[in-house]
C-alpha cells in the first residue's frame, strides 16, 4: 500500500518512513486492541520540565490580577474578532460553556479538566464553530502568566468572570486543571462517520430518547447536547424537551439545573447567523495553514462581526444581552412565538408583535434593533410542563434564578475535578457540596509498629488472604482518572449503592465487613474501615510475596476517613458500578464488547499502563482473587502465591487452547490431550495479544521472579492510593 499515493501525483516522490498522517491510521487490523490508550500523554509530549507543580505554580498566582486582566479584554474588542455590543461577556461564556460541557457522568470523560478543547475533535465539533476565536483572544493572558495558569483553568476563569461583569453574583472558582498536549485517544464520541447524522444512530429506539447509546451524552456527534433546530432539525418543543432531560441527565443534571442553566446561558451573548452557511471554510483541522489554526473562514463581508456565522441561528435572547437579569423569562412568557428562520436558513422561533424598547440592538449598529429569538430548547422551558412549573418560579423569584444558576454554572465547570481538596485557589467556596464526594478527614496517624500489630490482627481474623485482597480491590477500583471520582478513601463499598453491587459479591463483603467493624470496635485508636479495608489487602499480598521467597514490605499510607450515607449521592454513585471487572475475571452479562476491550476502559479510567495491567492481571490470577472463586485463568498449583505461574504457563507452547463455549477455554497439553486448566479471553490475550505477550514474556523470563513481585506491589500501591490527593 502506497501512503503517499494521492499526495504525490504530479509531483516529485519524498520517501519519509514515518507515518506523518493521522489519516492514514492502521486499517488493516481492525479487530486489533486500541493500547494507545494506556499510554496517551505520555512525558514524550509534555513540553514542561519533569519537575514542574503545577500546584506550586498556580498558588503563586495573583488571580486577582488575572480577572483584572480578563475584565479589560472582556471591554477591548479586537479588530480582527469584533466584540458583539463591544463586549466579550457572550463569547468568554460559550467558550467555557462548550469546554465544561462535555463532561458526561457515566464514566467521567469529557469536561473542562484538561483544556481538551484545544485538540481534535472538540476543537472541530460543528458546535464548537469559532470557540477557536474565544481561546485565541484569550492568547495574551495565557502568554502573560504562562505555567502559572493552564488553558483549562483559564478558560472556565473567562467565563466565570464575564458572568461577574454582567452582574451576576457567581459561586466562586477552583483552578488544579491540569492541560493535555495532544488529543484524548480514549473517548468514544460516536460511530458516526459524519457530523450531525440522523439521531436515530444513536439510539436503541428512536421513539425512546432515554434509549441514547451509553456513555454518550449528546444527541448527535458534534454536539454539546441537543439540537438548537430541533430533533434532527424538526421545530417540536415537547420532543426537544425529552432530549434535554436525557443529555443533561447524563452531565449530572436535574430538571431545576437544566432550567437554570438554559435561562441563564442565554441571558447573556446572542446567536450568529446573518450568511450563508454553505460557504464556511473547513473545520480548525481541515483548514490549510494559512488560516492560522483557526477554522470556518467566512469569505462574506468581512467574515466577523455583522457577518458573523457559528450557529446558523440570528439573534439575542433578551434586550440586553451584556446583562445578566430576567429579561430571557420576560420576553419568553410575555410574548407568542412563531416559527421563523435566520439569514443563514436555521430553523429558530422569534416574537409576534413584540414592543420596540423590548427589541435588542444589533451587535454592532446600537441605531438599529432587532427582533430576538429562541431556539428549540428555548421554547421547550414554556411548553414542557415540568420545565415550565419550575421557569415560572424563576420568573417570580429572580433572586433563587441567580443562585441556583451560580451554582449549576460552578458544578458544570467543576463537576470532573474531584474532591475539594484538589481545587486551588482563594476563590474556592468552604461549603462542601454533595456531588464533590465529601470524605471526613482523619484525627489519627499510625507508627510502623502499630501499623504491623493492626496487619497481624488481620491476617489473623479468620478472614482468608483472599477476602482480604478482594475487598480491598473492589474498594479501590471503582476510582476514575476521567473526573477522579470512587477509589478506596471514604469505604463507601460499605454504603448504598455499592454494597450491594452485584460485583462487589454481597454476601461475601457483609461478611468481611462485619470482622473489620469487630476488629474496629477493639481498637484503643480508632482506625477508619477505609484504611482497615486497604491494609487487610496489602497485608495479605505482603504474606503472598514472602511466601513466594521475595522478602519485601508493601507499603502503607494511612489517613483514609469514612464517609457517610448522607455525604454520599446515591444516585450519581450508581454510574461508578463495575458491569465487568477482567482483573477479577467477571462479566455482569453477556456483552455486544469484547471483554479484552472492556477490560481496556476500566484500565484506562484507573489511570494504569499497559505493563501495569498485565502485572495486576497475572498478580490477580495467582492470589486466587476471581469473582466466586472461579477458577479461569488460575495457571497454578500454588493457589495463594505471589509467582510469575501465569505468566510461565500462558507462555508455554506445550499447551494448546481449545474453545469450548461463550468466552470460555479449555488449556491442554498438547501430547496428552488432557485438560489442565480453563481460561477466559482476557487470560488469553495476553498470550495473544503481540504487544501485551511482550510483556507476558517479560514476567515469564527465569530472571523477573522477583521484579514481577515488586512490580506487582507497586501497582497494586498505585490502585490503593490512587485516590489519595492529600498525600500526591
Amino acid at each position: 500500500m502506497d501512503n503517499n499515493s494521492q499526495a504525490s501525483s504530479g509531483k516529485c516522490p519524498f520517501s519519509h518512513g514515518a507515518n506523518t498522517s493521522a489519516a492514514s491510521s492502521n486499517d488493516w487490523w481492525p479487530n486489533s486492541l486500541n493500547l494507545d490508550i494506556l499510554s496517551q500523554h505520555d512525558t514524550k509530549t509534555n513540553p514542561l520540565d519533569p519537575d514542574f507543580d503545577y500546584a506550586k505554580a498556580f498558588e503563586s498566582l495573583d488571580l486577582e490580577a488575572v480577572k483584572q486582566d480578563i475584565r479589560e479584554l472582556i471591554n477591548s474588542s479586537q479588530d480582527w474578532w469584533p466584540s458583539d455590543y463591544g463586549s466579550y461577556i457572550g463569547m468568554f461564556v460559550r467558550t467555557a460553556w462548550h469546554l465544561a460541557g462535555s463532561y458526561r457522568k457515566q464514566d467521567g470523560r469529557g469536561g473542562a479538566n484538561t483544556g481538551n478543547q484545544r485538540f481534535a475533535p472538540l476543537n472541530s465539533w460543528p458546535d464548537n464553530v469559532n470557540t477557536d476565536k474565544g481561546r485565541r483572544l484569550l492568547w495574551p493572558i495565557k502568554k502573560k502568566y504562562g505555567n502559572k495558569l493552564s488553558w483549562g483553568d483559564l478558560i472556565v476563569l473567562a467565563g466565570t468572570v464575564a458572568y461577574d461583569v454582567a452582574g451576576l453574583k457567581t459561586f466562586g472558582f477552583g483552578g488544579g486543571r491540569k492541560d493535555i498536549w495532544h488529543p484524548e485517544k480514549d473517548i468514544y464520541w460516536g460511530d458516526e462517520q459524519e457530523w450531525l447524522a440522523p439521531t436515530a444512530n444513536r439510539y436503541a429506539s428512536d421513539q425512546d430518547r432515554k434509549s441514547l447509546e451509553n456513555p454518550l451524552a449528546a444527541v448527535q456527534m458534534g454536539l454539546i447536547y441537543v439540537n438548537p433546530e430541533g430533533v434532527d432539525g424538526v421545530q417540536d418543543p415537547l420532543r426537544t424537551a425529552q432530549d434535554m432531560r436525557v443529555t443533561f441527565d447524563r452531565m449530572g443534571m436535574d430538571d431545576e439545573e437544566t432550567v437554570a442553566l438554559t435561562v441563564g446561558g442565554h441571558t447573556v451573548g446572542k446567536a450568529h447567523g446573518n450568511g450563508k452557511a454553505e460557504l464556511l471554510g473547513k473545520d480548525v483541522e481541515g483548514a490549510d495553514v494559512e488560516f492560522q489554526g483557526l477554522g470556518w473562514h467566512n469569505p462574506e463581508g468581512t467574515g466577523n462581526g455583522p457577518n458573523t456565522m457559528v450557529s446558523g441561528l440570528e439573534g439575542a435572547w433578551t434586550t440586553h444581552p451584556t446583562k445578566w437579569d430576567n429579561e430571557f423569562l420576560y420576553l419568553l412568557f410575555t410574548y407568542e412565538w412563531e416559527k421563523t428562520k435566520s439569514p443563514a436558513g436555521a430553523k429558530q422561533w422569534e416574537p409576534i408583535n413584540i414592543k420596540e424598547e423590548d427589541k435588542p440592538v444589533d451587535a454592532h449598529n446600537p441605531n438599529v434593533r432587532r427582533n430576538p429569538m429562541m431556539t428549540d430548547a428555548d421554547m421547550a422551558l414554556k411548553i414542557d410542563p415540568e420545565y415550565r412549573k419550575i421557569a415560572e418560579g424563576f420568573y417570580k423569584d429572580p433572586a433563587r434564578l441567580a443562585e441556583v444558576f451560580a451554582r449549576a454554572w460552578y458544578k458544570l465547570t467543576h463537576r470532573d475535578m474531584g474532591p475539594k481538596s484538589r481545587y486551588l485557589g482563594a476563590d474556592v467556596p468552604a461549603e462542601d457540596l454533595i456531588w464533590q464526594d465529601p470524605i471526613p478527614a482523619v484525627d489519627y496517624t499510625l507508627s510502623e509498629a502499630e501499623i504491623d500489630e493492626l496487619k497481624a490482627k488481620l491476617l489473623n481474623s479468620g478472614l482468608s488472604r483472599s477476602d482480604l485482597i478482594t475487598t480491598a480491590w473492589d474498594s479501590a477500583r471503582t476510582y476514575r482518572g476521567s473526573d477522579f471520582r470512587g477509589g478506596a478513601n471514604g469505604a463507601r463499598i460499605r454504603l448504598s449503592p455499592q454494597k450491594d453491587w452485584a460485583g462487589n459479591e454481597p454476601e461475601r463483603l457483609a461478611k468481611v465487613l462485619a470482622k473489620l467493624e469487630e476488629i474496629q470496635a477493639g481498637l484503643t485508636k480508632k482506625v477508619s474501615i477505609a484504611d482497615l479495608i486497604v491494609l487487610g489487602g496489602t497485608a495479605a499480598v505482603e504474606k503472598a510475596a514472602q511466601a513466594a521467597g521475595v522478602n519485601v514490605k508493601v507499603p502503607f499510607t494511612p489517613g483514609r476517613g469514612d464517609a457517610t450515607q448522607e455525604q454520599t449521592d446515591e444516585y450519581s454513585f450508581a454510574d461508578l458500578e463495575p458491569t465487568h471487572d477482567g482483573y477479577r475475571n467477571w462479566l455482569k452479562q453477556d456483552y455486544a464488547v469484547q471483554p479484552e476491550e472492556m477490560l481496556l476502559d476500566r484500565t484506562q479510567l484507573m489511570g494504569l499502563t499497559a505493563p501495569e495491567m498485565t502485572v495486576l492481571i497475572g498478580g490477580m490470577r495467582v492470589l486466587d482473587t476471581n469473582y466466586g472463586g472461579a477458577k479461569e485463568g488460575v495457571f497454578t498449583d500454588r493457589v495463594g502465591v505471589l509467582s510469575n505461574d501465569f505468566f510461565v504457563n500462558l507462555t508455554d507452547m506445550n499447551y494448546t487452547w481449545k474453545p469450548v463455549g461463550k468466552n470460555r477455554y479449555e488449556i491442554c497439553d498438547r501430547a496428552t490431550g488432557a485438560v489442565k486448566w480453563t481460561a477466559t479471553r482476557v487470560d488469553l490475550v495476553f498470550g495473544s495479544n503481540s504487544i501485551l505477550r511482550s510483556y507476558a514474556e517479560v514476567y515469564a523470563q527465569d530472571d523477573n521472579k522477583e521484579k514481577f513481585v515488586h512490580d506487582f506491589i507497586a501497582a497494586w500501591n498505585k490502585v490503593m492510593n490512587a485516590d489519595r490527593f492529600d498525600v500526591k
